[in-house]
């Protein structure tokens, strides 16, 4: 009897069981934050290229350079992937009217477990107008 008491008095294995239900919930928090931190990044970085190349393009330059320009300062993100839009094209600007740059992008998600419960890739657009000068 006294063997049996010892035995149930002992709780070597409860943080063991305790890490076994924690970590897969802790693991899903962190896998979140990574995926949420890339997301957010990468929109960051598409409001401010599409910003850069608004601007650059109100000043004169024409589509393939205001290209270049986003190609150039995409940072992390791949090139292949951007979609750049300019509306109005090169020949049709003329000075006060609108120019409108727009940058789509998908983005990979890299986790296992949040790429299957968001929408993979996902699809993250920036866009800009200024004047014409």
């Amino acid at each position: 009897m006294k063997g049996i008491r010892k035995i149930l008095k002992n709780q070597q294995g409860q943080a063991l069981v305790e890490l076994a239900l924690v970590l897969p919930v802790l693991l899903m928090i962190l896998m979140g934050i990574i995926e949420f931190g890339r997301v957010f990044g990468a929109s960051m970085v598409l409001n401010s290229l599409s910003r850069e190349a608004a601007r650059y393009g109100v000043v004169g330059y024409d589509d393939l350079q205001i290209h270049a320009l986003v190609t150039e300062r995409r940072t992390w993100l791949d090139d292949e992937k951007l979609v750049v839009v300019i509306s109005p094209v090169n020949g049709e600007r003329d000075k006060g009217d609108p120019l409108q740059v727009q940058i789509d992008y998908s983005l990979d998600l890299i986790t296992p477990i949040v790429g299957d419960i968001l929408p993979n890739p996902v699809p993250l657009s920036a866009q800009c107008i200024m004047r014409m000068e």
